[in-house]
């Protein structure tokens, strides 16, 4: 702040930030105070002066006397500050009074104003410009300093206010407090603006200032509360209005209006100020659910991670570990967000506070951001160790549950092994054994002594580990005590059996010793005498199957040597039946209680007695037996002989027939009438041959049925017979009907017996294998041979393709010499048939295009006149009649199937 002090006599006041460097050149011109100046400002300030004194039931008539004792301006103070002054000296003298007018000035300096040069004695002395300037100063503070408009205050602050309600009114243009409102415009747009009912703005006339301002001062006084505090007739005759007076006046029409707006931006604020506390209440309620919800988890979770009662199984334990998987992973992040949210919204709510001027919120008992904190904290600590316990439990149970399960699985397969152990070893199995089961016994006996020992160090480790059970507190020690001491008990008890059980196989094992060398001795002898006989009952019924009479007599030989062995072998049998009479006397003195049979064979007396009868009984039967398969083989021989005689003659006779026919065909001795007449006279010999195959087959029969298989007399089967004989009966119909196509074909060609010929020649030519047919390449080389252009270039590939499908229509690759003689003649012979036969029905029709039936009737025979009628379509030629038959295309349909 800068104050310029130009003359020491001239006061300056200064309004807080602002300086009023204006007001200060205006009252360098005040030390020349204008008396219209003057007497302006007296009157109005009088006014402004009075209406605020009018609320404490007082006015003052006279500015620069009524204020002398201090008293009144001190009540001014007090009514326009709100604010109580200190208590003013009601003495009448000269110092009492000065007294008061200092309370009156130290309250304006206490409000921030500085009071240059005005002093208590002068205002006591009446000094009326003094006087005047200390009001001014006050009117500067109370009324209008705290105008402001967009960041400008005071003065600056007026004018801008001023200048923005009038702005829609053209005629008016308010540029300062003095010139500016001298035709009253000014006033009566202010009013009209803000209460457009109390002017008719209308009618005003801007050279009519005398009626504009008074206008204004009647309605601002009537209607807005504001007394008049200029002068029409001053303003209208000065040549510049006071700004005091006139800028004192206006800030009571500011007041005025403002006023209204005020209760506006009031009621505005009040809502905004509600919704404020509305929203932060909302915040701090949130805050509080917020908070309760995550203490109550936090009370409710923490009981649960303190308590650390280990469960008795691994699963319940791994059940806990999964809860607590779960916890930090599903139900604990979203806690740790509601508690980040809850500081945040505690934080935000803080900040919102702060700014819009309320106190702190102070959360319930409990709720504070430290107490969720600390629970917090607890909840963490309660956490830190779980886990770590859990798995440190879990470690144990491991432990515990690895030993448990040893033990059971020890246990069990100890159990497994025991089994049926103890009455295994009471077993009186050896009184009934033979030796060689007893020597087992003992063998097995004496392993299972060893299993036992080596079994003991299982037991001793069931025992440790139940031990280890009970030191480490397994719950179900009691069951795994029981189950021990059963296993022991049992071993004890296993221990004792066996050694009982020894001592009873030894004892028995000498007894049987003794009757064991006798069974050998029976079995030594008894088995090769038991496999002799077995052998000669097999050889005696062995069947057989004998085709000569060599072999037969060879079987009578062997049988002859055999009967010679019998005597021999019945003095070995009564021998071995003498042994065994022996071990029955044995077993009767020393009354062992045997199992019944040797141990050393299956054989027994009555079974060798019974093979021997039998072998007995078998001899004569095979005598028989050979002599009637001699008899067989003799006639069998005859059959044979019988058919070999007929089959070496038949059969090479058939050969020759077959060679003969084949030459006959290809040879061409005469005409082909000569060759038919030739190959039926060999038909009929042939057939005259019939009975000898005949009577070959009876003789086949008989060896069939005599079942002979084989016949080293002959080459011939009755198979190969049978089919060359119908190869023959084939080959000779064939070849017949053959040379009667080729003579029809020569016939119906014209082709000569020479072409015929030629033909034969080439085609036997190339038949290189004498098959009777040609492959394709062999026809290739013939028809090449007879001039046919068929070279190796697409076209000929083309034209041979094209012959192929003529003469090998079913595509087999081999051409008969038929097919070769049809396709020879059709090449050399007219094709033109089709059209020959049109021409000749044309001759029958008369010239005509189509044919009548009953022409047909007159000159065909019946037969092939109905024949035609029945298959000609009717014609429909631009010349038909009614029952005209088309001859053209049945002509062209009977070649229609050929190559035509």
């Amino acid at each position: 702040m800068d104050h310029h002090h130009h003359q020491q006599h001239h006061h300056l006041y200064d309004g807080g930030e602002n300086d009023y460097r204006q007001q200060e050149d205006d009252w360098d011109r005040d030390l020349l105070l204008d008396p219209a100046w003057e007497k302006q400002q007296r009157k109005t300030f009088t006014a402004w002066c009075n209406s605020h004194l009018r609320k404490a039931g007082t006015q003052i008539e006279n500015i620069e006397e009524d204020f002398r004792d201090g008293l009144k301006l001190m009540l001014l103070l007090e009514v326009i500050s709100g604010e109580r002054l200190a208590k003013p000296e009601r003495g009448k003298m000269r110092v009492h009074k000065i007294s008061n007018v200092n309370k009156a000035l130290n309250f304006i300096a206490s409000k921030g104003v500085k009071l240059v040069s005005i002093g208590a004695e002068e205002i006591v002395d009446g000094n009326a410009k003094m006087t005047l300037g200390m009001i001014w100063t006050i009117i500067l503070r109370f009324a209008i300093q705290d105008i402001s408009v967009e960041e400008t205050s005071a003065k600056e602050g007026l004018l801008l206010w001023c200048q923005r309600k009038t702005a829609p009114y053209k005629n008016v243009n308010i540029q300062n407090f003095h010139i500016s409102w001298k035709d009253g415009l000014g006033f009566c747009a202010l009013i009209h603006r803000h209460r457009p009912e109390l002017i008719d703005y209308g009618k005003l006339r801007k050279d009519d200032p005398m009626t504009n301002l008074n206008t204004a001062f009647d309605v601002a006084e009537k209607y807005l509360d504001i007394p008049k505090m200029l002068d029409a007739e001053d303003i209208v005759s000065t040549l510049r209005p006071d700004e005091k007076a006139i800028m004192t006046y206006v800030s009571c029409y500011y007041h005025a209006f403002s006023g209204k707006q005020k209760a506006e931006t009031a009621a505005n604020r009040i809502c905004k100020v509600l919704a404020v506390n509305q929203e932060n209440e909302q915040l701090m309620e949130d805050y509080e659910k917020l908070a309760s919800d995550l203490l109550e988890w936090i009370r409710r979770t923490i009981p649960w991670l303190e308590n650390r009662v280990p469960e008795n199984t691994m699963q319940a334990m791994q059940q806990k570990l999964e809860d607590f998987r779960d916890y930090r992973r599903l139900h604990k992040p979203p806690k740790v967000q509601e508690k980040c949210q809850l500081e945040i919204n505690f934080n935000t709510l803080q900040t919102k506070l702060r700014l819009s001027n309320r106190p702190a919120f102070m959360p319930s008992e409990g709720k504070m951001v430290s107490d969720i904190s600390n629970a917090w904290g607890s909840l963490e600590g309660a956490e830190k160790g779980y886990e770590e316990w859990l798995l440190n439990e879990i470690r144990r149970l491991e432990r515990l549950d690895h030993l448990a399960e040893k033990f059971r699985q020890k246990a069990a397969i100890h159990e497994a092994w025991t089994d049926g152990k103890e009455e295994m070893l009471q077993q009186k199995d050896y009184e009934t054994a033979s030796l060689s089961d007893i020597k087992a016994l003992l063998k097995k006996h004496e392993a299972f002594e060893s299993d036992l020992a080596a079994h003991q160090d299982r037991v001793e480790q069931i025992a440790a580990i139940a031990q280890e059970l009970n030191e480490l507190e397994y719950y179900d020690s009691p069951s795994v005590n029981a189950r021990c001491q059963q296993i022991c008990d049992q071993w004890d008890s296993l221990g004792v059996l066996t050694q009982k059980r020894s001592e009873a196989l030894q004892r028995t094992e000498k007894l049987l010793e003794t009757i064991d060398q006798l069974y050998l001795e029976f079995a030594k002898r008894a088995a090769p005498f038991n496999n002799w006989m077995e052998g000669a009952m097999e050889d005696l019924q062995d069947t057989f199957i004998v085709h000569t009479i060599e072999e037969i007599q060879g079987l009578s030989t062997a049988h002859e040597q055999f009967k010679a062995t019998l005597p021999e072998a019945d003095k070995e049998r009564q021998a071995i039946l003498g042994i065994h009479n022996e071990i029955a006397k044995i077993v009767q003195t020393y009354h062992v209680n045997m199992a019944g049979t040797n141990p050393y064979t299956t054989i027994n007396p009555q079974e060798i007695n019974a093979k021997w009868d039998k072998v007995r009984q078998l001899v004569p039967q095979r005598d028989q037996a050979l002599i009637e398969e001699h008899a067989r083989q003799q006639n069998n021989e005859r059959l044979r002989r019988q058919f070999a005689n007929q089959a070496n003659v038949i059969g090479p006779w058939i050969q020759t027939k077959m060679e003969e026919i084949g030459r006959i065909s290809i040879e061409m001795h005469g005409t082909l009438e000569d060759q038919l007449t030739h190959l039926r006279q060999y038909e009929k010999s042939i057939v005259n041959y019939k009975p000898k195959i005949d009577q070959l087959e009876g003789d086949h029969q008989l060896i069939q049925e005599a079942l002979i298989f084989d016949n080293k007399h002959t080459n011939y089967t009755m198979e190969h017979i049978r089919v060359g004989w119908e190869q023959l009966l084939t080959t000779i119909a064939r070849t017949i009907n053959e040379i009667e196509n080729q003579v029809l074909t020569r016939d119906a060609k014209g082709i000569s017996q020479e072409q015929m010929n030629e033909f034969r020649a080439s085609f036997n030519h190339f038949d290189r294998d004498h098959s009777g047919t040609l492959g394709a390449e062999e026809f290739k080389a013939c028809l090449i041979s007879l001039g046919f252009d068929i070279g190796n270039d697409a076209q000929g590939e083309a034209e041979f393709a094209r012959i192929m499908s003529i003469v090998d229509p079913n595509r087999l690759g081999v051409i008969t010499f038929q097919a070769f003689i049809d396709f020879m003649s059709r090449e050399t012979a007219d094709t033109d048939t089709a059209d020959q036969v049109m021409a000749s029905f044309k001759v029958l029709a008369g010239d005509k295009n189509y044919i009548l039936a009953d022409e047909l009737r007159r000159e065909l025979p019946p037969d092939q006149a109905e024949y035609c009628i029945a298959r000609m379509t009717p014609y429909t030629g631009p010349d038909a009649i009614p029952g005209a038959l088309d001859y053209m295309s049945f002509s062209t349909a009977l070649y229609g199937e050929s190559d035509l």
